[in-house]
């Protein structure tokens, strides 16, 4: 099963995609002879995940945004998605600085003592002309 938060990307960009994906596979995990099934599950929120909030992200920085820029509009994207807090981290050379520093922005609550708390934490390096810049997310899902 493959969970995905935009499962049109690979249906539309490529008609064969899931075949060629499934092809990949099979040699991958050297099991031709044997059939795969590959089961896409789509991500009811998208950017209530972590994981893809980073990829966001880094794809905005990579364009050359605004580091601040592209974390507000993480955080407005994740407040849609029914959290109820969040944490965005960057770290390194941000817009090509010459010292590295790190920045962070809070919305809401996250308690990262509290042990009963649901939290769905992402680290995540992405390469950009000015060097390697580190982003940590924290999303408060909720309380048990």
């Amino acid at each position: 099963i493959i969970y995905m938060g935009f499962p049109k990307l690979l249906i539309e960009s490529r008609p064969r995609g899931i075949e060629e994906l499934q092809m990949n596979l099979q040699k991958e995990f050297n099991c031709v002879n044997r059939k795969l099934n590959i089961a896409i599950t789509r991500i009811a929120k998208p950017y209530g995940n972590s994981n893809i909030l980073a990829e966001f992200i880094a794809g905005q920085l990579k364009n050359r945004v605004s580091f601040r820029k592209a974390m507000k509009k993480a955080i407005e994207l994740t407040e849609q998605a029914d959290t109820k807090g969040i944490q965005v981290q960057i770290a390194g050379r941000i817009d090509g600085k010459e010292i590295a520093r790190v920045e962070w922005i809070r919305e809401g609550r996250v308690p990262l003592q509290t042990i009963r708390a649901k939290i769905d934490y992402c680290c995540y390096t992405v390469r950009t002309i000015y060097g390697v810049l580190g982003i940590k997310i924290w999303i408060f899902i909720d309380e048990e």
